[in-house]
């Protein structure tokens, strides 16, 4: 079915270094297999894949598929051909169609078909492809959801419209990187047999990489090792998972202990959600809890629980219908729900790094990070109050603002256009930090982070998905904010980075005495980091208490198969 001779990929990077990324891969996939690969983050998997798919260039090797052969300095012909075998979701990709589940379907069959998914003709394309596109979303079984409208359908069954989206194409072989990343156990299960099913019905050969052992005990045939760009071993999955995670590191305990000291305090939040066309609600109920100083509590709970925009009302970023989230600074209580100097000081304290976290592509991390330091830097809010009374702005309208800074970048530019800004205000308030002070700033974070301070020169594509997350770690925590927030920022990591991960956060709550307040699907890294748990499904308060036993209640609610084998 597939076989690759010889492969080989260096990355060459702006400052003249090079990074071996494959090394002389030699591997086979049999027609109808479900090919594992597992390894650290930057082993080169992805690159693998992207090869595979025949968007990535190499340097040496064939890669034969069936009758198609692509060498590394085939015609474009041949390396469209190989894609048009070939349907890949890479991780972290969310692109959808602002319409329902069906639509979405249909549009790629239309443009599967016809070259374009503009649909000009949207109802002769249903006519002809709605049939199929709810085959299709049944296989995935997302054939109740088929009206729903795709961009409030929960994280798992995006990546599941995604693969029927892919499967619209009819490929002879689907390429998956971490499909369910960032997905509850219950969502994960759902994912896993939708996988089953596409290779049992359809035939479809699967090659899949994941860094969770879990995914590969229950769906792969075959299971491959890679590390450092090189295939190192081959074979049965049991086998193969067990030699991978020889490389874990120890795992450290948490020396911090939280003191009885009240600075965060939710009270009675209520939150609903009406969704216009074709959605459920969601509907938050009295939510009540107090977070100490120094405490690391995960919230946990299946996907579409309310945990994301739980998160977001108590860093101030959304609001609630009713209750309030008040926060202690400076001996003071603070609402997060009333604009003003006050919350900015809050806010200056607070660090939130998002679930779909991304890193400026073209700017050195050196750049980013003295970005960061003139948003959260100590003099931020006199700076910035004095910036605004020149320009006639309200501190009211200045907190607004700099709510923005926390906001994923996509949606504060969507927020400036409304009110007719553009982000240039933001660099007018929040000047960047002088570049010749940020590596005394960033030192103890990356020390604490276990990065190299070389790092600091580097643009985010030159770096591995492991040093990315660390990288985004770095720039969230290089004002040592307080309060550090986090949204499953870790979900695509493999279980060797992840421990490293858990270790470099126990480290910050230790030596900044950061408070930590985090969601996470990782139930094993819930576990082994968290001081407390609170589980919440459907928008209300289940149980607060030890993780181990809300872990373990949760997957007893969740039902799942996966955790079994």
């Amino acid at each position: 079915m597939i076989e690759i001779e010889n492969l080989s990929k260096t990355y060459k990077m702006d400052n003249g270094a090079e990074i071996k990324a494959l090394d002389n891969i030699n591997l086979k996939v049999e027609s109808g297999e479900i090919l594992g690969i597992i390894g650290m983050s930057g082993s080169g998997k992805t690159t693998l894949l992207r090869i595979l798919r025949g968007v990535e260039p190499f340097d040496e090797g064939d890669i034969v598929l069936d009758d198609i052969k692509v060498s590394h300095d085939s015609n474009p012909y041949y390396f469209t051909k190989l894609k048009r075998a070939t349907a890949i979701h890479l991780q972290r990709s969310f692109g959808l169609w602002a319409e329902t589940a069906l639509q979405n379907v249909v549009r790629k069959l239309y443009g599967a078909k016809y070259g374009d998914e503009s649909m000009s003709d949207k109802e002769y394309a249903f006519d002809e492809f709605e049939q199929e596109a709810m085959e299709l979303l049944k296989l995935v079984g997302l054939e109740h959801k088929a009206q729903h409208f795709a961009p409030v359908l929960s994280g798992g069954e995006k990546q599941r419209l995604i693969m029927a989206r892919q499967l619209a194409k009819k490929p002879k072989v689907l390429l998956l990187d971490e499909p369910a990343t960032m997905s509850c156990p219950k969502t994960k299960q759902e994912i896993f047999d939708a996988i089953k099913n596409i290779n049992k019905e359809l035939g479809v050969t699967v090659v899949l990489v994941s860094h969770l052992p879990e995914i590969h005990q229950y769906l792969a045939d075959r299971l491959v090792l890679m590390k450092n760009g090189k295939v190192t071993d081959e074979g049965e999955p049991k086998k193969i998972i067990k030699e991978f995670l020889e490389d874990l590191e120890p795992e450290e305990e948490i020396k911090l202990e939280a003191s009885s000291e009240e600075i965060i305090k939710i009270n009675d939040i209520e939150k609903r959600f009406f969704l216009i066309k074709g959605g459920s609600v969601l509907d938050i109920k009295s939510i009540n809890f107090e977070v100490n100083k120094g405490e690391i509590i995960s919230l946990i709970g299946p996907s579409g629980a309310g945990k994301t925009v739980l998160l977001r009302m108590i860093a101030g970023l959304d609001f609630s219908d009713s209750g309030s989230v008040q926060f202690k600074t400076d001996g003071e209580w603070v609402d997060m729900h009333e604009p003003g100097i006050k919350r900015m000081k809050v806010r200056s304290q607070m660090g939130f790094m998002h679930q779909e976290f991304a890193l400026t592509h073209y700017s050195t991390i050196k750049d980013q990070i003295a970005s960061r330091l003139g948003i959260k830097g100590q003099e931020v809010v006199r700076h910035a109050k004095k910036i605004a009374e020149e320009l006639g702005i309200s501190d009211q309208v200045l907190d607004v603002l700099y709510q923005l800074t926390d906001l994923p970048e996509a949606e504060a530019k969507s927020r400036l256009e409304k009110i007719g800004l553009s982000a240039e205000i933001l660099h007018e308030l929040f000047p960047s930090f002088p570049d010749n002070e940020v590596k005394k700033y960033a030192k103890p974070i990356f020390e604490a982070l276990d990065l190299s301070l070389d790092i600091l020169d580097r643009k985010s594509f030159e770096l591995s998905g492991g040093q990315k997350v660390r990288a985004t770690m770095a720039l969230v925590m290089a004002s040592q904010p307080e309060v550090l927030i986090l949204d499953e920022p870790f979900g695509d990591l493999d279980p060797i980075t992840l421990r490293s991960v858990s270790n470099s956060l126990k480290r910050i709550n230790n030596e900044f005495e950061t408070t930590i307040l985090m969601v996470s699907h990782h139930l094993d890294f819930v576990e082994e980091l968290s001081t407390r748990a609170i589980l919440i499904d459907d928008g209300k308060f289940i149980m607060d208490g030890i993780p181990q036993e809300l872990c373990s209640e949760f997957i007893r609610r969740s039902d799942v198969d996966y955790l079994n084998d």
